[in-house]
């Protein structure tokens, strides 16, 4: 058995929480591989569960996408062998460590041109956009030139998101909580920016569309934007909620759905989307080809040592963040 550093939690709560700790890994059984990491991505998901909004059992390892190296397959593996460089966002948690043992499944090879550390940080949030973007369509789906309304736009599924949208040629409106995020943004791909801390965007996406509204509203903040964000919608218009960033969603009676333009609404999640090796792989191959052709850059703006990750997430948490952010070993 194998010594591996290892960040877990023994009940939820706040960051404080989070405990370095010695755990055993053994080898790799039926459909599994033993990763040794280069880079873990942090993601609101591992807030959620470690605060409790998502309840898992305890004690839980925390992380759910990184990069490394396959230090071994186990049987019925063919997609993966020892020394191949992999990356994943993966089901059940435990990235936030050295070493690990754990489903082949999601683990992907990755591309020679891409780092161990945009690997690390690209897998959860591109593979998101890439199934917002590609997969949660309105009726009649997106054509160049529509509007769609993307929330935390300077964030790192948002950032991705700009740069895909511009790409696939939509006239993406952008939220952010400050100037600064506004103009990052801005100037990866967003059509317009709207800084919530100082507009009420409802008004403004109706200014920016003449009134019309947007084809799809993509949104992982939760309680403070859905009444206005059903309001931005066009009829038939598409509510596509993938996060609750400010908390959860409060229980709506479906009619307002049908007063307001016969609404479309939809709970997202990226681990449906790639339930099966195949769905993983095709996305994956998708988002990679997005990234080596150099239409979407992965910006990782803050970077934490694994010791660290108690401070990571107070400033994730605070939305100081932009970008992505990964913890390094």
């Amino acid at each position: 058995m194998a010594k591996s550093k290892a960040v877990q939690i023994r009940k939820h709560g706040g960051p404080e929480e989070m405990e370095l700790v010695d755990v055993e890994v053994g080898e790799p059984g039926p459909g599994e591989i033993r990763i040794r990491h280069k880079a873990i991505g942090l993601n609101f998901i591992d807030v959620y569960q470690r605060s409790g909004l998502y309840q898992l059992p305890m004690p839980l390892n925390l992380g759910m996408e990184a990069s490394g190296i396959v230090e071994a397959v186990g049987s019925g593996v063919t997609h993966l062998k020892a020394g191949d460089r992999a990356a994943y966002a993966s089901q059940p948690p435990g990235a936030y460590c050295e070493v690990r043992v754990m489903p082949a499944k999601c683990v992907v090879k990755l591309p020679d041109a891409i780092s161990f550390e945009t690997g690390a940080a690209m897998m959860l949030k591109g593979l998101t956009a890439q199934y917002l973007l590609k997969r949660t369509l309105p009726q009649g789906g997106l054509q160049a030139g529509d509007f769609v309304l993307f929330h935390a736009a300077a964030g790192g599924v948002g950032l991705i998101a700009v740069q895909w949208a511009k790409a696939l040629g939509l006239q993406l409106i952008g939220t952010a909580g400050s100037e600064e995020k506004c103009a990052l943004a801005k100037s990866l791909g967003a059509a317009h920016m709207i800084n919530y801390g100082k507009e009420d965007f409802l008004a403004r996406v109706k200014e920016i569309t003449g009134g019309k509204g947007v084809k799809v509203v993509y949104d992982s903040v939760g309680k403070d934007t859905w009444d206005k964000s059903l309001d931005c919608l066009q009829p038939f218009g598409l509510m596509a909620s993938f996060g609750n960033a400010s908390g959860p969603v409060a229980p709506f009676a479906p009619g307002i759905l049908g007063n307001k333009g016969s609404l479309y609404v939809t709970r997202q999640t990226l681990f449906t989307h790639i339930a099966t090796r195949e769905s993983t792989q095709e996305m994956a191959d998708d988002l990679f080809a997005a990234v080596t052709s150099g239409k979407v850059e992965i910006r990782i703006d803050q970077r934490f040592p694994l010791a660290q990750v108690q401070e990571a997430h107070r400033t994730l948490e605070a939305r100081k963040t932009t970008g992505c952010t990964i913890l390094t070993l």
